[in-house]
Parts: structure tokens; sequence; C-alpha cells
């Protein structure tokens, strides 16, 4: 009995552990995001004086927020 509830509980513990992976990746995703919009956020609304003194014009912010 013991060595059929050890294999029961390896099983559940690898499917639980698969699903676990994906929601911690979907968790990674939406964090990222929001890095990204932050970032994009904070910099939009800086002058473009300011942006120059940082070395970025406008354009350059969607590709600052992917990095």
């Amino acid at each position: 009995m013991a060595a059929l509830f050890m294999q029961s509980t390896r099983s559940g513990s690898v499917v639980f552990g698969h699903i676990g992976r994906v929601i911690v990746s979907m968790i990674d995703g939406v964090a990222a995001w929001n890095d990204n919009r932050v970032t994009r956020n904070a910099l939009s609304r800086l002058t473009d004086r300011e942006l120059e003194d940082i070395g970025l014009c406008r354009g350059d912010i969607d590709s600052v927020g992917r990095r």
C-alpha cells in the first residue's frame, strides 16, 4: 500500500509541477509586460531635453522598454 501511495503522490506532483511552471511563466510574462509599461510611461513624461541628457530621443522609448 505504501508503494502505491508513493507512486500516486509522485505522479500528482509531476502534474502540479508542470501546472505550477505554467502559472509561474504566465506571472513572469505579466511582470515583464508591466515593467515595460512603467518604463515607457516614465520616459514619456520626460521632456525632450531630459531625454537628450540621457542619450535618448522620443523614437527610442519603445525600444528601451523592450530591453
